[in-house]
């Protein structure tokens, strides 16, 4: 595996805020009108399925044969120890994206999830050498890099809010508990406490299969976790926003708010509108894209650091964390500064 991490650099140099074929924009209406006609959004959502399948299976990784092993493994049997029954779906969550008809509330979404994921991170470098593995580990090393020049480097309680089958979960556990000065500052409790919270059961039984030793997870909304005020060292929302209506985004973040401790950070990695890379897309990949994301228009005119500060968080840094995305970390005020 390279051992080489990209640095984090600061959004200085001039871009365009977003891309063209994001919002208002000539070229984005037109993607837009053609994604709500049937026979065409049905060829798309297909269409965007066999890229990522194709990018898998051509770099290693047996999206069919992974597949089929979780569907036959038993995991299914999690699925009602796993969900909370009082959970409600909010009208966002209850449409098709990542080209499936149900979501993420199906088990087909929930057993390609790691393939995906891994086929995402390969498309981050995709002119690069790298295996499967080592792309996802750079993907998660990119977004640990910022978190460590920020000065972010200890949290003993955390969590992950849309944790899906629990990559993201597992490598921000991994990272804190094997920071150089853990055993010193927690003696009593060297291994921090990590919890994964998603909207989907799938998922979660997904997630639980693969680690229910070392890890916590929690079906519920991020809107309101249920959690107690002031419990979290840290807040990580990896890969989630864009997923997201900004109505939505905005009663998380005065959630996550609300549930960190004072001085305690949230940390959110995502799609980076100003990446020249993302902006530059050919036509079909992003079509392609938009066809799969219903709040893409959103997420990519929404401005994510004036949200922060409008639930109460400072000492906002956003800065390029690869290629494609970028790193976004805020503060909630320390007791001693009110």
């Amino acid at each position: 595996m390279s051992s080489q991490q990209p640095s984090a650099i600061p959004l200085t140099s001039p871009s365009r805020e977003k891309p063209d074929w994001a919002g208002e924009d000539l070229l984005s209406r037109i993607v837009n009108r053609l994604i709500k006609t049937k026979p065409i959004y049905a060829l798309m959502k297909q269409q965007a399925r066999q890229v990522l399948i194709k990018t898998a299976e051509k770099n290693g990784i047996p999206w069919r044969d992974n597949t089929q092993a979780l569907l036959n493994s038993g995991v299914k049997d999690r699925l009602k120890d796993i969900t909370n029954p009082t959970v409600t779906y909010p009208d966002y969550y209850n449409v098709p994206f990542h080209a499936y008809d149900a979501g993420n509330l199906c088990w087909e979404a929930a057993c390609e999830a790691q393939s995906a994921t891994y086929s995402m991170a390969l498309r981050v470098w995709k002119n690069e050498p790298l295996t499967a593995d080592e792309a996802q580990a750079r993907l998660r090393s990119s977004f640990h890099q910022v978190l460590i020049q920020q000065g972010i480097t200890d949290a003993q309680d955390i969590l992950d809010v849309g944790c899906s089958v629990g990559i993201s979960t597992q490598a921000i556990h991994e990272f804190y508990r094997t920071q150089p000065d853990r055993q010193s500052k927690h003696p009593l409790q060297p291994v921090p406490r990590t919890i994964g919270l998603d909207l989907s059961p799938y998922m979660l039984a997904i997630a639980a299969q693969q680690d229910s030793q070392h890890l916590e997870w929690a079906h519920g909304r991020a809107e309101a976790t249920g959690f107690a005020a002031e419990r979290f060292d840290l807040v990580t929302l990896q890969f989630v926003l864009h997923e997201l209506p900004r109505s939505a985004t905005l009663e998380i973040f005065r959630e996550m708010h609300r549930i960190l401790k004072p001085g305690a950070h949230v940390a959110i990695v995502d799609n980076n509108p100003k990446s020249t890379v993302i902006q530059n897309l050919p036509p079909v990949l992003f079509t392609l894209m938009k066809s799969t994301e219903p709040w893409t228009d959103d997420y990519y005119t929404f401005d994510v650091e004036a949200a922060l500060l409008e639930a109460g968080f400072e000492a906002i840094s956003t800065v390029e964390s690869d290629p494609r995305h970028r790193t976004i970390t805020a503060r909630k005020v320390p007791t001693n500064l009110h």
